[in-house]
């Protein structure tokens, strides 16, 4: 049984917040321009991606320290220096004080997110995928065009107008330090891709998207069934991912053994 609790919620967030810096370092590192980067306020990530990037953004905010006045006194001056909107994203194991706090500064909520978890056996058999005709591999960093481009064509039948905007973060996330990105291929053609980043004993699925003609088929699950059992083959304990509540990701994840572990709520500033 996974106990939702105050350890494993520093745990979860911790191994979010890097996979994120990772993410902004790599940003910096490629795109000197961008100016991406990352503090540490208060036990924290804060996160510059660019303006209007989803990850800009705290991570773990409340969870490591008791949030004061002054924290957020230096996290809005990063985000305000810099052009951005203040955004944080609150785990409900942190001190309930914090809501009277961001409520006082004129925060309001915005949006719920659900932290998933499913325990991993390094020990146990490997799972199998459930359509045989459907391959998965790493991708190497000379690939990040191709992972890019497949994750990119997946999200834009939902959101047409993020086409260029996901490939541009796709590019970026095959070249993290942390990151181990899959594709799936049927009959030889890539059609599914998923981030995949691994920090101690943790790993966090993310970004799984698939091409229109290839939906249906089986490819998410064959690419799930792979990043679990690679991270089990590497000795990771403990899986996690974040989905909107009720949405088509968070049901297939229930589906193939996670649990909710805690609903985040997400903040902004109102200026």
């Amino acid at each position: 049984m996974i106990i939702s609790d105050i350890e494993l919620s520093k745990k979860l967030e911790r191994t979010e917040a890097r996979a994120n810096a990772d993410f902004v370092e790599t940003r910096a590192r490629l795109d000197p321009a961008s100016g991406a980067a990352w503090i540490e306020v208060g036990g924290a990530y804060a996160m510059f991606d660019g303006i209007g990037s989803p990850l800009t953004q705290t991570f773990g905010l409340g969870v490591f320290e008791e949030l004061t006045g002054e924290h957020l006194n230096e996290l809005e001056e990063f985000f305000k220096g810099r052009g951005a909107g203040v955004f944080h994203e609150i785990s409900p194991m942190a001190d309930q004080a914090i809501l009277t706090l961001l409520d006082e500064r004129g925060y309001r909520p915005i949006e719920l997110t659900s932290v998933m978890v499913q325990t991993l056996d390094p020990s146990g058999e490997p799972r199998t995928q459930r359509n045989p005709d459907i391959s998965t591999r790493l991708v190497s960093n000379d690939e990040s065009d191709l992972w890019a481009s497949v994750a990119a064509e997946g999200w834009a039948t939902l959101h047409p107008d993020l086409f260029n905007f996901m490939k541009a973060i796709g590019t970026v996330a095959v070249q993290t330090k942390g990151g181990h990105p899959f594709l799936a291929e049927l009959d030889g053609r890539p059609v599914a891709a998923g981030g995949f980043s691994i920090y101690d004993d943790v790993c966090i699925l993310a970004g799984a998207s698939t091409i229109p003609s290839a939906r249906r088929q089986g490819a998410q699950n064959a690419l799930l069934t792979a990043r679990l059992n690679y991270a089990e083959s590497l000795g990771c304990t403990l899986a996690m991912m974040c989905a909107l509540p009720g949405s088509p990701s968070q049901k297939n994840a229930q589906r193939n053994g996670f649990e909710i572990a805690y609903t985040r709520i997400k903040w902004h500033l109102n200026l």
